[in-house]
């Protein structure tokens, strides 16, 4: 593995190894992470990455396109023919940079934004007063109406959405469990003159294998997503229109030449081939699996009494108050579990009172590790290994043999070189 970097780079080399390691040895339970095919690998490290190609095919800037024309074609299509959507941009290099390019082609500088509070489930791109973006547009949130199950109060977003007159309200969220209620946002943006817009980065891949509802039948206009977290794609971004051509034609001019230059194309041939899996039957079973996995977490984490956020979760993640419940941090948390070989993340909860770099909650989903096979059985047993480790935290012995119990797990659920 990685014979031209071992012979030129060995310190490179080792860092890869090392990682190598770490991915076969642990359990990856960041809700925003996954493993990808052998076949995505590839593309992404193609002959590819040699070409620049900006514009779009058929209308490039430079000669020599015609096999990225080719490719870009089939992962506009299959991103299409994935969402029920009549256009595509698959040139955004992140979630991020997509929801720019959306917010620059409908948006004027003061428009108003009405998106999800970053303490309940949001996204810094929704609004959060750290990012540049607060410096151009007005952001106004929501928030969940009960904490304790995850209701967000439409009662009140109505009303904001009618004092606030935002040219967006936006659904979708990075730390929220719960599926939310398309129809009532869709129908608040229209009745204010607004677009319904979805950013869908962490459940794209529950909404391609029908696992999670397409916010696109409920009358959403655009979706903005990742194509890594659950789609099981290349690190890069997204935006789909579901019928306006004029709104298509505007947002790919945002993208380019707006904000990027040349679309990284060995990334555009992984987002194909990965499109390309999520349309074969065995991705629909995949998603489903995601789901009952992180039921059969949240069973775990309930019977032993550890509050979770909105009660539970009916995705991919399960957002669980260890401060509160345990007495640890989350980021003692994330610490002790990376040291048995599980891999989440600090977070904030609701409302946390503790700083965001040593938050109340950790963050933990089921995505990577049912790529890698496990089903309910064995992620309950995860779960009961994570609340032993927290719970047994001053005992070496205990947690060496929890991390023994991890390898062992992961050598019988091996990360696949391709998905059937």
């Amino acid at each position: 593995m990685f014979p031209f970097i071992e012979a030129q780079d060995p310190e490179v080399f080792d860092a890869l190894m090392g990682e190598e390691k770490r991915q076969a040895e642990g359990l990856e339970l960041i809700p925003s992470e996954n493993y990808v095919s052998k076949a995505v690998r590839e593309a992404n490290s193609s002959n590819l990455t040699n070409k620049y190609s900006e514009g779009y095919p058929g209308k490039r800037y430079y000669g020599g396109q015609t096999y990225t024309d080719i490719v870009e074609n089939i992962a506009r299509d299959r991103a299409k023919k994935l969402f029920g959507a009549k256009y595509a941009n698959v040139q955004p290099h992140a979630g991020a940079p997509a929801n720019v390019a959306m917010y620059f082609a409908l948006l004027e500088p003061g428009d108003t934004v009405l998106g999800m509070d970053l303490s309940h489930g949001g996204h810094l791109t929704h609004g959060h007063p750290v990012t540049y973006l607060t410096k151009v547009f007005n952001f106004v949130r929501y928030k969940m109406k009960n904490v304790e199950t995850g209701e967000i109060d439409y009662d009140e977003m109505r009303e904001v959405a009618r004092r606030e007159k935002p040219k967006i309200v936006l659904a979708g969220y990075s730390a929220y469990p719960r599926e939310l209620d398309y129809e009532k946002f869709s129908e608040i943006a229209h009745e204010v003159g607004a677009y319904a817009v979805m950013d869908a980065a962490h459940i794209a891949g529950l909404i391609a294998g029908k696992a999670m509802k397409n916010p696109f039948e409920y009358g959403f206009d655009i979706i903005t997503t990742t194509t890594h977290k659950t789609l099981r794609g290349p690190r890069g971004g997204m935006i789909l229109t579901r019928e306006d051509e004029a709104l298509a034609k505007k947002i790919d001019k945002s993208v380019f030449p707006g904000f990027q230059g040349g679309p990284i194309m060995n990334a555009i041939a992984a987002k194909a081939v990965c499109f390309g899996e999520a349309l074969q039957p065995s991705f629909s079973r995949y998603a489903a699996q995601v789901l009952a996995n992180a039921k059969a977490m949240e069973a775990v984490f309930a019977r032993r009494g550890v509050r979770m956020i909105t009660g539970g979760t009916s995705s991919h993640l399960i957002l669980a108050d260890v401060y509160g419940s345990l007495g640890v941090s989350g980021d003692e948390a994330e610490k002790l579990l990376d040291e048995v070989g599980i891999t989440l993340n600090k977070n904030a909860i609701a409302d946390d009172t503790r700083k965001p770099m040593d938050p109340s909650g950790i963050r933990f989903g089921t995505p990577a590790i049912t790529t890698r096979g496990l089903g309910q059985k064995e992620c309950a047993q995860v779960a009961e290994c994570m609340l032993d480790a927290l719970e047994k935290r001053a005992d070496g012995r205990a947690l060496g043999e929890i991390r023994e119990s991890v390898r062992e797990l992961c050598a019988e659920f091996p990360i696949p070189d391709a998905f059937v």
